[in-house]
Order: C-alpha cells, then sequence, then structure tokens
C-alpha cells in the first residue's frame, strides 16, 4: 500500500497507510457527530477528503469556480508578528495589495474592546487614513474578552478565584457584573469605528470567557445592529462549544452552556450577525486528516442551518489546521479546500 505523507495536530509530519488515512477520516467525522447529534459526513464525502490527503504535491487548491470570500482577523498584527515592523495601515495595503486579500481588519495591539476604549480617538484617526489608503472592505476587529473585567485591572471579582472555593452564587454574580461592562464598551468602540467609516465589526474569539462572553457579544450585536441596521457585523467564535463557565445563562430562551456550530449560529443570527465564523478545535495528538474530517463536519452542518455566510476559522489550531503559530501551508491548504468544497462554505 502507498504511504501518504501529513501532519499531527501539533504540526509533526507523519507517514499513514491508506488504510490509517481511512480510518482517521472516519474516527473524525464520527467523533463530531457523536458530540453535536449531527450528521456523519457520507462515503462519497469521506473519498473525496482521501483524495485531498492523498494528492503528492505540497499545496492543493479549490477548483476553477469554487473561490470564497475570505476575511481575517487581527491582520494588522500578523504581518508583525513574523519580523516585518510595518505601519498598521502599511499592513493592510500589504493585504491588499500584494496577498490579494478580500477584505481586511484593523485591530490594535491589545485586542480587546475594553483597552480601546480610553485610545478610541487615536484609533479613529488612524482607521481613516486606513480607510483612504485601501479600496476592498474595512473591518474593525477586536476580542470581547471578559477576563480583562477581573480584579485587579477590572471592576469584578475574579469568578476563577471563587469557583475553586466553592462559591458557585458569587461567581455567577461576578461573571453577571462582567457582562454589563463589555457589553456598554463593545458598543461604544464599536459605534465609534463604525461613525469613522468601517465597513463592520468582528466580534473576534467570541465565547473565550465561556458562556458569560457569548452572551455579551450576543447583547452587544443587537444593540449595534437596531443602532446601524446596516453594518457589517461578523461573530467568530473561539472554541467548537460554549463552555459553561455560568452554566444558567440564555438568549431568547436558548441555553448557551454546551451549544455546538450548528446552534451557535442560530442565535448570532438573531441577534444581527451578518457573517459567523465557527471554530472547532484541533487535537494535537490525533492526525490532521482526523481533524479535518471532524471539523468539516461541524462547519457542514453550521452552513446548513445557517441563512447567513459562514466563513469558518481556520489557523493556529482551529479548523483541522495544527496547533502551531505559523501552520504549513500543506495542512492549511488541505483544510481549506475540504471546507470549500465538502463543507461548502462561504467563505474563509
Amino acid at each position: 500500500m502507498e504511504k501518504v505523507y501529513t501532519r499531527m495536530g501539533d504540526g509533526s509530519l507523519v507517514e499513514l497507510s491508506e488504510g490509517d488515512l481511512r480510518r482517521d477520516l472516519e474516527e473524525g467525522t464520527g467523533d463530531a457527530a457523536e458530540r453535536g447529534e449531527i450528521p456523519a459526513l457520507s462515503k462519497d464525502e469521506l473519498a473525496y477528503l482521501f483524495d485531498i490527503y492523498s494528492i503528492p504535491y505540497r499545496f492543493v487548491s479549490v477548483e476553477m469556480g469554487n473561490e470564497v470570500i475570505l476575511s481575517y482577523d487581527a491582520a494588522t498584527l500578523k504581518i508583525r508578528r513574523v519580523g516585518v515592523l510595518t505601519h498598521r495601515v502599511q499592513s493592510l495595503q500589504i493585504y491588499e495589495k500584494l496577498l490579494g486579500a478580500d477584505t481586511v481588519e484593523f485591530d490594535h495591539v491589545d485586542y480587546s474592546f475594553k483597552p480601546v476604549k480610553p485610545i478610541i480617538s487615536y484609533e479613529q484617526a488612524d482607521v481613516e487614513q486606513a480607510l483612504l489608503m485601501t479600496t476592498i472592505p474595512v473591518f474593525y476587529g477586536a476580542m470581547p474578552n471578559l477576563g480583562s473585567y477581573t480584579q485587579p485591572d477590572g471592576p469584578c471579582i475574579n469568578p476563577m478565584e471563587l469557583l475553586p472555593q466553592g462559591k458557585i452564587a458569587e461567581a455567577r454574580v461576578a461573571q453577571e457584573e462582567m457582562i454589563e461592562h463589555a457589553v456598554k464598551d463593545m458598543v461604544y468602540v464599536a459605534s465609534a469605528m463604525y461613525e469613522s467609516g468601517v465597513d463592520g465589526i468582528n466580534f473576534d474569539t467570541t465565547g473565550a470567557a465561556g458562556d458569560a462572553d457569548f452572551l455579551a457579544t450576543l447583547r452587544a450585536v443587537e444593540i449595534l445592529k437596531k443602532k446601524y441596521p446596516q453594518m457589517g457585523i461578523e461573530v467568530g467564535m473561539a472554541g467548537e462549544f460554549v463552555l459553561g463557565m455560568h452554566g444558567e445563562l440564555t438568549y431568547d430562551g436558548v441555553r448557551l452552556a454546551g451549544l455546538y456550530p450548528h446552534k451557535q449560529v442560530e442565535l448570532a443570527m438573531k441577534a444581527g450577525a451578518t457573517i459567523f465564523g465557527p471554530a472547532v478545535n484541533t487535537k494535537t495528538d490525533k492526525s490532521c486528516p482526523w481533524n479535518v474530517a471532524r471539523a468539516v463536519t461541524f462547519a457542514k452542518a453550521c452552513g446548513e442551518n445557517s441563512p447567513i455566510p459562514v466563513h469558518a476559522n481556520m489557523g493556529m489550531g482551529v479548523g483541522g489546521t495544527p496547533v502551531i503559530d505559523q501552520p504549513p501551508v500543506d495542512a492549511v491548504s488541505r483544510a481549506s479546500k475540504a471546507m470549500v468544497e465538502i463543507a461548502r462554505l462561504d467563505g474563509l
């Protein structure tokens, strides 16, 4: 039997037999189907995934006509992360004019709404400059980051310190207080950026602090959409299911804890989001084919259940890509091709 060269979830190279590859694909989709209570990939879809990983080329792509829109998070930060010390406006120009990006995102190095609030006037000036220098849509992005509202830097008691003490009720109250602060800051910053001319707002890594984080974002989106009906809003998730750090929070009568992408998107849409970004976590001790089969299963169910565009989060440990800062192109291109041609998503 021929050997297939691929990677593990930590990025290391691995050699699989055809039988091992088929087994990993079947087990990956089966894991997602069981956890999310959604359909597994069909035999034809698994066969297509097998073909994607059997291609010997280092880089693969979608067929002509299957291209999708690409949206980016933290665009101004990632250029600097690889050692290219450019101004944020120049970073967006690189994305647009050299990399051929469809959209770009302006953001601050802290990448959270709370620290942007006191420097909003400086952000507005730079955003206006960026808009003058680019043609494609410009989003402003940041994380809800409820953790930034805990003491000593924030006003609220840290619920993660209360929970180990068995103070469940007190921890829930603290999270509810954090929600109120976060909603005000997100609405304030997003409003200022939108009035400065950005084409949309990206709530990135939503739910990182659990169900309270997700609820704060949904409430902020709802307020912003009523205030600015034409605003484009992307909600990108932090993980494949919502952690129940509070456990009793609901939105529109739906309990948030434990929701998987195909249910998350329903609430994001109700709140007013115009793009949804599901994030499926990569397991480092499993192969990339296993992880991609799993991620595509979740994303396919999400897309089929969504009337708004779905842009799966791809890279640095989500979407079936390895958990490393600069994921190798052989892994990313195969995961992306699978997301587009099997999950039939609207973008990445």
